[in-house]
């Protein structure tokens, strides 16, 4: 990276606000199409207006996948508008799986609020993310790009990939013998399948090449691994204030997050402990989750975790690096990886 397009990028701050300033009208103006039994549900999980439909200040979230996408069309040298179409696709998508996640998870938060299916009801959340679903493929289909087709079927198989993710995942609950490959192979058709597909969503529909496209799309995958790294530390150590959810919440749940694997594999003593702990009825995790915790941390799965992140970031940005991109795209994209991966955990 050059200092001259470090010096010309945007600070991340900015570049998202941006990214809103063209997302979020096409985003709004696609979830008004939406019958008005779910567009409720879904306006209050997107936090634009409470439970009885009134305007709010509640914050939607991060955006990160809308701004890859166009972040990723400008890497290649096309506009960021052509990407709008894909960028609110993906936030559809990534919305549909949070509102089916609380649901599956149990979890009782989301972005600071009640998630939404304590608020209407399961069946109402259930149903407001089968429209936001549908509704992402009918942004693509009806955006008229030449790209739509095979955007189409893009984003299909990153659905696809999404939804056998889930189902592995909620069978690790079950399972004591889950290894760190399963774990990793889970993520990367989850978390990481949809940030792969935002990237290359957005270099797709700025017409880029296959070979373009295959690497922002690695670029994607590997962030999402270090991103699902991340966000598995802070399910266990991070600040309940800055995250919206419980301290050691992924604990209570015996949630076989990446570095809970780790440590439940690690061969240590307190890898063996913290195994005894899940294998139980879970009264003992939720009884001290600061000693799982501890636990997890004595095994190495804490220090595992970290290196991780830092090892695909690395490989993030070599994978954007490979294509040659246009420097101010690329700087902001790696000020976004850097930020996204050393989030305070």
């Amino acid at each position: 990276m050059t200092p001259e397009a470090t010096a010309r990028a945007r600070p991340t701050r900015e570049v998202v606000a941006w990214s809103r300033g063209m997302v979020q009208p096409a985003l709004r103006a696609a979830v008004d199409t939406l019958p008005a039994s779910v567009r409720r549900v879904a306006g209050y999980h997107l936090g634009w207006w409470d439970e009885h439909g009134e305007p709010t200040d509640a914050g939607g979230g991060k955006a990160i996948r809308p701004v890859l996408a166009q972040l990723a069309a400008e890497a290649v040298g096309g506009a960021a508008g052509s990407a709008v179409p894909a960028a609110v696709a993906v936030e559809l998508v990534h919305n549909f799986t949070l509102l089916h996640d609380d649901v599956l998870d149990g979890d009782l938060m989301r972005r600071h609020r009640p998630a939404a299916w304590r608020v209407f009801g399961v069946p109402d959340a259930v149903l407001a993310g089968d429209a936001m679903l549908a509704l992402a493929f009918d942004v693509l289909a009806g955006s008229g790009h030449p790209a739509a087709l095979a955007g189409v079927r893009v984003l299909n198989a990153a659905v696809l990939g999404l939804v056998d993710g889930e189902q592995t995942d909620l069978a690790f609950e079950t399972r004591h013998d889950v290894e760190v490959a399963e774990c990793v192979a889970m993520v990367e058709r989850k978390t990481a399948g949809l940030l792969a597909c935002a990237c290359g969503l957005g270099a797709l529909f700025a017409g880029a090449g296959p070979a373009e496209v295959a690497c922002l799309r690695d670029f994607g995958l590997h962030l999402g691994v270090a991103f699902q790294h991340v966000d598995d530390l802070l399910g266990i150590w991070g600040d309940a204030a800055v995250t919206g959810k419980p301290v050691h919440g992924d604990l209570c749940a015996r949630k076989k997050s990446l570095p809970v694997v780790a440590a439940l594999t690690s061969g240590t003593p307190a890898g063996r402990a913290l195994a005894a702990l899940y294998e139980g009825d879970g009264q003992a995790v939720a009884a001290d989750p600061a000693h799982a915790a501890r636990l997890v941390e004595a095994a190495g799965g804490r220090a595992w975790s970290e290196q991780q992140a830092a090892l695909h970031l690395d490989l993030a940005l070599r994978r954007l690096d490979s294509i040659t991109p246009a420097p101010r795209a690329a700087a902001e994209l790696a000020a976004l990886a850097h930020l996204i991966v050393h989030r305070d955990h």
